[in-house]
């Protein structure tokens, strides 16, 4: 494999774009030398913003003045035709023009076009989006967060092995530990689906990860395992939840830092130890959800992320081909 990583960009998509699409791409040019961003979009919009910035032998503008809305339903913006940017974008993987594609725009509408445009790695039904959670002792991969609302026993032992080889890609020095988000950690418990997903995991003897049972969401922080696995329906409840459940968490250590003047105090004889804490629950620094199941490689950034949370998503992109995910997939199913 080349040591440069083409990344295939769609500029146009999330809150701010194309600015903090071009700000996140310097960004992650300071830091890695060994991208070539293909980068799709408004080329007259595009051009002021990154000439100059990064040498002109890093990336390529291919124009177009088409975009999906955020505001499309995903069959609206499927049906915004094959020249908007998150399209040409995807196109080129499926051509092999790049390695991977990311967008920061309209989920729904990546889901369905990365469908219509690229195959299934061959024995697996469905694709699963998965993401990055801290942990106590370093991170997870955690799927299906919303991409299958109901799955069989079949989807869940896929995404199993999709989430062990995207950590392993990630985390080559670390093995695997996969676990079954359920209601109790005892065998019995749970429904049929969890419940014969968990007989074939036991049967099914690997040497590219453990598989460690049930996990409840009590413990997913824990950092027992760091391969956690759902339906859709219920990755995607847990998500909002560990979402909402930092906010409040960070709201309220503000509220009671600044609320008084012993507040104060302590905040500024304290203020190393509150910005290691706000670092760790840091949003930006996990942006990139990994869309896996297709040929070929999707991230998803978040569309209100700013451009270093998206360069972090770029950082991921990198990680992923240099960690040849779809490889590891299609030798481990």
């Amino acid at each position: 494999m080349s040591d440069i990583i083409k990344i295939a960009v769609d500029a146009m998509g999330g809150d701010g774009s194309p600015g903090k699409i071009i700000d996140g791409i310097i960004l992650n040019h300071s830091t890695n030398k060994n991208n070539f961003f293909k980068i799709f979009g408004n080329q007259n919009q595009i051009e002021p913003l990154i000439n100059k910035k990064i040498s002109k032998e890093s990336f390529e503008i291919i124009h177009t003045e088409k975009k999906i809305e955020s505001t499309d339903s995903p069959l609206e913006g499927a049906k915004r035709g094959k020249d908007t940017s998150m399209w040409l974008a995807i196109q080129s993987v499926k051509d092999k023009q790049a390695d991977i594609v990311i967008s920061a725009g309209n989920t729904g509408a990546l889901l369905v076009v990365s469908k219509l445009n690229l195959k299934m790695i061959e024995n697996i039904d469905k694709p699963a989006l998965s993401a990055l959670w801290p942990n106590k002792k370093g991170m997870s991969v955690v799927l299906d967060l919303g991409a299958n609302i109901e799955c069989s026993s079949k989807n869940l032992l896929d995404f199993s092995i999709m989430g062990a080889s995207l950590y392993t890609s990630l985390y080559p020095d670390d093995k695997p530990n996969v676990a079954l988000l359920n209601i109790g950690s005892e065998e019995l418990k749970g429904n049929e689906t969890i419940k014969e997903t968990y007989q074939l995991l036991n049967e099914k003897k690997s040497e590219n990860y453990n598989f460690a049972g049930y996990i409840e969401g009590n413990h997913l922080m824990d950092g027992k395992v760091n391969v956690i696995v759902s339906d859709g329906f219920t990755g995607n409840v847990a998500l909002k939840t560990a979402e909402g459940t930092a906010n409040f968490i960070s709201s309220e250590l503000k509220n009671a830092m600044t609320g008084s003047i012993i507040g104060k105090i302590s905040s500024l004889l304290n203020i190393s130890n509150l910005k290691k804490f706000k670092k760790r629950l840091d949003p930006r620094l996990y942006n990139g959800a990994i869309f896996i199941g297709l040929d070929s490689p999707v991230v998803k950034s978040h569309g209100g992320t700013d451009h270093v949370g998206f360069s972090n998503s770029l950082d991921v992109c990198h990680r992923i081909v240099k960690g040849n995910l779809i490889e590891k997939i299609k030798q481990n199913i």
